[in-house]
């Protein structure tokens, strides 16, 4: 049920992979889908974050929940939805917020697909990789989570100077074995329309980021999608 990971994910994550919880939430998987559940996103996008940012890539981590659990919306990447769906709100406010900040070079696109932001070395993870239809967090608390504690803290022990953008307390908490002596770590109330304007909309994380990086030597990410 869990397709391969296409990179040197592998080897960082052999245990993990070899553990029994992620057997049991293959298992779980497999029974789910036998029953006839439709998951999100497909099979082989479980770990879409992970095959198309290589973990010695990674420069920025943006940590979301759950994937997006509507039609053709999910693809493994947080807060992204495939070209040619319609760009949800939490992503609108992301949106907003890059056009606002005047450090950043920005128009606001027509697609909601950010992989152009993962192969810059933005990873963008999700606590839980899968998710049935119409079923927000249906996958939470089956295995994914831990596997996705083990990223982070894989990153944080053994890479320097990533930024890491935590968005709203479930994200914050989740960050917490972030070494934040060697990486940059930004706070911010979530993107959704909810809380947006408490705190998101201003927050000028995007040119914080890449300030952090030019400091440290690494490229920024060129945060305009080209449609």
């Amino acid at each position: 049920m869990l397709a391969p990971l296409k990179n040197c994910w592998a080897d960082v994550l052999k245990n993990e992979l070899q553990a029994e919880y992620m057997h049991k939430l293959e298992a779980f998987l497999t029974a789910r889908k036998t029953a006839g559940a439709v998951i999100y996103p497909e099979q082989n996008l479980f770990f879409n974050a992970l095959n198309t940012t290589a973990f010695k890539d990674v420069k920025v981590v943006i940590l979301g929940q759950d994937p997006y659990h509507g039609p053709m919306q999910a693809h493994g990447l947080s807060f992204s939805v495939q070209k040619g769906v319609k760009v949800p709100p939490s992503l609108k406010n992301i949106y907003k917020e890059l056009l606002d900040d005047p450090e950043v070079d920005f128009e606001i696109p027509d697609s909601g697909d950010l992989t152009a932001w993962a192969q810059q070395g933005v990873l963008l993870l999700n606590a839980v990789l899968s998710v049935e239809a119409a079923e927000a967090g249906s996958h939470a608390k089956k295995g994914w989570e831990k596997f996705t504690d083990a990223i982070i803290k894989k990153l944080s022990d053994e890479q320097e100077h990533l930024v890491f953008l935590l968005w709203g307390s479930y994200a914050q908490k989740k960050g917490a074995v972030i070494d934040q002596s060697k990486h940059l770590v930004l706070n911010a109330v979530h993107p959704s329309p909810l809380s947006a304007h408490r705190g998101f909309i201003g927050c000028r994380h995007f040119s914080q980021a890449n300030c952090y990086l030019k400091a440290h030597s690494k490229e920024p990410i060129q945060w305009k999608l080209v449609d």
